[in-house]
């Protein structure tokens, strides 16, 4: 698997990754719980009760994670204030408590449901405490995955950024980005980039086969690269207008740009106009 198609697809591998730990964690410790029951003398319970408890506290789990990740993204710890950040951030580790216990019982009622039973939780303050204690652990334990991931990501696959802001320059044209990766740096024209591609946070800065992310909306970009020759052609895409080959109407409305790469991407409707009038 190459970096490019890992950078292409890595929200996919991450949450593939993600549900495999969540999976094997609780299945282990659905079966320590039936092996250590055994151990002791008969079970207390039926065979399939451990693996609901367990499976429905990952469901939860994996059901939150968006969340922590948006709340990662949008109210990132600030250093400056330790004192606010850690109030905040312990007013979250408290709200995916309640989130992770409210899931989890729901979903246990409604399985013992279905098998003609009932589910108690017992909820009372020592349950809610001692459960607090345990998401707290698995919040904290989340936060730094989630870190690590990142910087490992940000360190394979490189991040661009202009020259000109690294060097504070005030200026609003990019012609050349510095790309970090690996240890190294790296310099790129402008005018090589075939192709942009909006990605979260981030535009994928597409040269050949290569692609480097720059923290930037598309947006943003596109109007900044506007006097370089580039056009928005679409909600997530935009092109380099000396790299486009020939362009294919659609019955649709859309049309079909093919780059001199071969790369063919999507020329939208509501882009269509604003594209033949950068053309002229």
């Amino acid at each position: 698997m190459n970096l490019q198609h890992f950078q292409r697809f890595q929200s996919i591998y991450a949450s593939v990754l993600l549900c495999a730990y969540v999976l094997i964690n609780n299945t282990v410790n659905a079966t320590t719980q039936i092996m250590e029951a055994q151990r002791e003398g008969a079970l207390t319970f039926l065979m399939w009760e451990p693996f609901v408890w367990e499976y429905s506290s990952a469901l939860s789990t994996l059901l939150i994670f968006p969340i922590l990740i948006w709340f990662l993204r949008y109210l990132p710890f600030n250093w400056q204030n330790i004192t606010a950040s850690l109030g905040m951030y312990f007013g979250a580790s408290i709200i995916f408590s309640v989130l992770h216990v409210g899931i989890m019982v729901g979903v246990r009622k409604f399985i013992y449901l279905l098998n003609d039973g009932s589910y108690n939780f017992g909820l009372s303050w020592f349950e809610l405490i001692y459960e607090y204690q345990k998401d707290a652990i698995s919040f904290v334990f989340f936060i730094v995955l989630i870190k690590v991931y990142q910087y490992v990501v940000q360190q394979l696959l490189g991040e661009a950024s202009s020259i000109e802001e690294s060097e504070q320059q005030t200026t609003s044209t990019i012609n050349r980005l510095l790309v970090k990766k690996l240890g190294k740096e790296f310099i790129i024209k402008i005018e090589d980039v075939d192709w942009l591609e909006s990605s979260g946070n981030y535009v994928n800065l597409h040269i050949g086969s290569r692609i480097y992310p720059l923290r930037a909306t598309l947006t943003a970009l596109s109007k900044q690269l506007e006097v370089q020759g580039f056009c928005r052609i679409h909600r997530s895409h935009g092109v380099k207008l000396d790299k486009v080959e020939s362009i294919t109407p659609l019955p649709s409305g859309d049309s079909e740009i093919k780059l001199t790469t071969g790369k063919v991407l999507n020329l939208s409707r509501r882009y269509k106009e604003q594209f033949k009038l950068t053309l002229q």
